[in-house]
């Protein structure tokens, strides 16, 4: 059963009469019961791989066997050459299937805080045992972790200033430096402070109360972009072209994360392709080369210097309609928004793609380097303007402490963030979900 990481569901038919028995269980019992049901999963998964490795070690045996009694047999045809004889062997001699070796496969751990944690946070979106998968745990574990060091300078205070005590104005206004120094952003953390006090007027606030109430309030920061698009999470349209394009500077990561996206998009059961359309930088194609091998995916490059960028997405979208790819996934040099011939050469290949394909889904996606704060958010603002951009993408959350970036976006550029990247790993990088991302954030150690 194919995992879509992109829609967060499994393709497939599910047990209804199973799924109904899910209710009313104790939180510890059904996250025991999913751990069984996914340790017997990767189990199978095992032995089928060991299947398909000994029967390929056996087909292998065949033919060296085969190769072996045809050369002793042409040894009494002394009259045939020796390219003859080699021709006629692989012409006789069947052709092995090749065998798709899967790297970095998401891998469940020990049954441990991080887990009960991961199933808890599963369960309270009203996911299944049963429904649940190895990559939904994975990845929940990767964000939690990604997100120790911005916990480290904002919960750890938080937790303290909550107390076991009801809310107080004071505690109120403490949160307001804490929320600044996560790089939460002034609007963001000003609807913060006003819901909080509106509701300490109206009644006293218990901790869990106040911390329940703060989580909710940030999750709706997060995801008020969404209500005018209507698209919480951004997936491929299946039997149409899907364009995505990754902009933003120089170093936050914006090769890499269209690397990691063709390998999502591979797992997810979707057709992609690279349009290396970063002609600037001389790594850039190379760097590419390298994301689409591990992704399986076919690249679209020119290596020729100063190759025209607009010309390498006119022969990306020309592969993808003859090939019916869901999604091209379209690499654009780093560009500073002050500087005015690389926006030109966005616009241009923006020109190539709505005359190619006027009824592609475009997106124009910007990466962000969490680590950067306000310095990013800045980037986002100018970059709405020029670049017609539709949803951000936050990397490097793991090496951060600014965090909260991420509710300065969504509140001040009112952009929606789509993606998030919490690692260097392939598989370090997910749809974004708002609620899963503040569960991360304020998880208690």
């Amino acid at each position: 059963m194919t995992y879509d990481e992109f829609q967060r569901k499994n393709l497939g038919s599910l047990d209804k009469e199973s799924i109904d028995q899910e209710s009313n269980k104790d939180s510890l019992d059904w996250a025991k019961e999913a751990y069984e049901r996914l340790k017997q999963q990767q189990e199978q998964k095992k032995i089928k791989q060991l299947q398909e490795l000994e029967k390929s070690e056996l087909d292998s045996k065949s033919i060296t066997n085969q190769i072996n009694q045809n050369q002793n047999s042409n040894e009494a045809k002394p009259n045939l050459s020796q390219e003859s004889l080699e021709t006629n062997l692989e012409n006789q001699l069947p052709k092995p299937e090749p065998i798709e070796v899967v790297k970095e496969q998401a891998v469940l751990g020990d049954f441990d805080n991080t887990f009960t944690w991961s199933a808890e946070v599963l369960a309270a979106q009203g996911k299944n045992s049963i429904d649940i998968s190895i990559e939904e745990i994975d990845w929940l574990g990767r964000l939690r972790q990604g997100l120790e060091q911005t916990r480290k300078d904002f919960v750890t205070d938080l937790l303290d200033k909550f107390g076991d005590d009801p809310l107080t104005p004071e505690v109120v206004d403490d949160l307001e430096t804490l929320l600044l120094r996560a790089d939460a952003g002034v609007q963001a953390t000003d609807k913060i402070l006003d819901a909080l006090r509106n509701k300490l007027n109206e009644e006293v606030l218990g901790a869990e109360e106040g911390l329940r109430f703060l989580k909710d309030k940030l999750c709706e920061i997060l995801d008020s972009p969404n209500k005018s698009d209507q698209v919480k999470l951004l997936a491929p349209k299946k039997n149409k072209l899907n364009i995505w394009l990754l902009v933003g500077v120089n170093g936050v990561g914006k090769t890499t994360t269209l690397g990691k996206l063709a390998s999502l998009a591979s797992r997810s059961g979707y057709s992609s392709l690279i349009a290396a359309a970063d002609t600037f930088r001389a790594a850039a194609v190379e760097q590419l080369r390298v994301w689409a091998k591990r992704s399986s995916v076919q690249l679209i490059a020119n290596e020729t210097s100063n190759a025209d960028p607009a010309a390498v997405v006119f022969d990306a979208i020309g592969a993808a309609k003859s090939k019916n790819i869901d999604l091209l996934l379209v690499d654009t040099a780093g560009r500073l928004q002050t500087k005015n011939n690389l926006m030109e050469e966005l616009k241009k290949i923006k020109k190539i793609i709505n005359k190619l394909s006027p009824d592609a889904e475009v997106e124009s996606l910007l990466v962000l380097d969490a680590s950067q704060g306000q310095n990013g958010l800045r980037q986002a603002m100018a970059f709405s303007q020029a670049a017609e951009l539709t949803g951000v993408v936050i990397t490097k959350l793991d090496g951060s402490s600014r965090g909260g970036v991420a509710l300065a976006v969504a509140s001040e550029a009112k952009l929606p963030i789509r993606f998030v990247g919490a690692g260097e790993g392939i598989r370090d990088l997910r749809p974004f979900n708002s609620f899963e991302f503040v569960e991360a954030l304020l998880a208690k150690n």
